[in-house]
């Protein structure tokens, strides 16, 4: 389901492969670009622009970008693709990275992102060919709310190096979509581009995006065979590369095999991977710690909207000896960091009796937990559980009365059901997207009664279906 075909979602703030600004639009140019985004109102580029090497490219700062010479490159060659749709290129699992978690900072605030690859392809035309590109769902949220959606579309070429063929791109401002800045597609807005190459080796340059004026990205390689920390300890075989934009800004990212986009920036702008499966997949079933700590999580929060603060409390300590037992054998640093936060968040909004802090570090904590899940359970199993939480921040933010929060729950909602195909029959995935498109309404004519009983036939549904948590 695309929330901007089906429905209209909502929110927006900082970067993703650097667009960190977005364009304001008008809300009719922005309705007309769902579905169908239109071209880009700069030049287009014809396939052939790759060879322009040498050409000037201009900074968004003035002038021209410092690029590489034509000698430098290794994308200059037409690419052919006989089956694009099986990657092999380590650095770049596009066919072969199921889901994977990245944690980070923007500008001081926590960042998070979801990708998930989905089951279907989309065939693009370009360059006199007509090429199946695996489709990979980005989500991203700023201080836990959603910021950015953009569906990726890539396919390796037979050389083995990896094409970017474009991105439908959703920027998100305060649970609306406020532009479509960043969206492109090969042969309409102008030339694929290589986001890795088969072999890279130090000194290599490859432009990911080459729409200068829309897009546009220059990649040189500065270090290979590097050595980096892993979710599972050290990695080798990663590479280092230096990105140039078009501010003219240059930008470090790692690339390590089995993950892809390992890292992006550094500090308080910092993009990085925590959980990738199936590379950081563990055989068995879900631990039962992990289920009690997200039976835990949930039951705090039924316990203060019963208000019933000693049931919270004894819950709290559920959790904290379920986590406590499961981290005794080992967890990825970065999920552990972030089970941490939420359990000192949930804790000082239990010891001060604050219900909507309280409710809200539940959600955190058991959102956290899910991501541990991943090492075990199927993708869209912990999907369908991500969903009956956001159901439960819905319920939350609508008590609140916060409407731009409440647009950015459903939109959130509407792009996780697009990720849950695997664990939906005919009948549920209708009877789903019927109560989704009931809420949608609901909270498009702002009638936050009926968009509570939306909720409700929502939760019921998933209820039933859940099998992870």
């Amino acid at each position: 389901m695309n929330p901007c075909t089906d429905f209209y979602p909502a929110d927006s703030s900082f970067f993703r492969r650097s667009r960190l600004t977005a364009l304001s639009v008008a809300a009719s140019i922005v309705l007309a670009a769902c579905g169908s985004p239109p071209a880009p109102s700069a030049p287009s580029l014809p396939a052939g622009e790759a060879t322009q090497a040498d050409a000037c490219i201009p900074s968004e700062q003035g002038g021209c970008l410092p690029v590489a010479p034509a000698s430098d490159r290794v994308d200059l060659a037409s690419p052919t693709f006989s089956d694009p749709t099986a990657v092999t290129n380590p650095l770049h699992p596009s066919s072969d990275l199921h889901s994977a978690v990245m944690l980070g900072r923007s500008d001081g605030q926590p960042f998070r992102t979801e990708i998930t690859l989905l089951p279907g392809t989309k065939t693009i035309e370009w360059n006199g060919q007509r090429i199946e590109a695996l489709e990979s769902q980005y989500v991203a949220f700023v201080d836990g709310r959603i910021h950015e959606v953009a569906l990726d579309w890539y396919a390796q070429a037979d050389d083995g190096s990896v094409w970017y063929l474009g991105e439908d791109v959703f920027n998100y401002e305060d649970g609306v979509v406020a532009d479509t800045g960043g969206t492109w597609m090969a042969g309409r807005d102008g030339p694929g581009a290589m986001i890795m190459p088969a072999d890279p080796q130090v000194g290599n340059v490859y432009r990911p995006e080459n729409i200068p004026g829309v897009v546009f990205e220059e990649v040189t390689v500065q270090d290979t065979g590097m050595t980096v920390d892993g979710p599972k300890g050290p990695l080798t075989g990663a590479i280092q590369v230096e990105e140039l934009h078009m501010d003219g800004l240059l930008e470090g990212k790692i690339f390590a095999p089995g993950y892809g986009e390992f890292s992006t920036g550094a500090g308080d702008n910092l993009e990085a991977l925590a959980l990738g499966v199936p590379t950081d997949s563990l055989s068995g079933p879900v631990p039962p710690e992990l289920r009690d700590m997200f039976q835990a999580a949930v039951a705090i929060d039924d316990a203060v909207q019963a208000q019933d603060w000693t049931a919270a409390a004894e819950y709290q300590t559920n959790l904290n000896q379920a986590w406590e037992s499961y981290r005794s054998g080992g967890t990825p640093p970065m999920l552990e960091e972030q089970m941490r936060q939420a359990l000192d968040d949930l804790a000082v909004a239990i010891g001060d009796a604050d219900p909507t802090g309280t409710r809200q570090g539940a959600l955190q904590a058991a959102l956290a937990g899910l991501d541990f899940q991943l090492r075990y359970a199927p993708p869209a199993e912990v999907d369908l559980a991500r969903f009956g939480l956001w159901l439960r921040q819905l319920h939350l933010d609508l008590a609140s009365g916060m409407s731009g929060d409440v647009a950015g729950d459903v939109a959130t909602l509407e792009w996780i059901r697009g990720r849950l195909v695997e664990v939906l029959t005919v009948p549920h995935a209708a009877e789903l997207d019927t109560a989704l498109e009931q809420l949608r309404a609901a909270v498009d004519s702002e009638d936050p009664d009926a968009a509570d009983a939306a909720r409700e036939r929502l939760s019921d549904q998933v209820s039933r279906l859940g099998t992870v948590g």
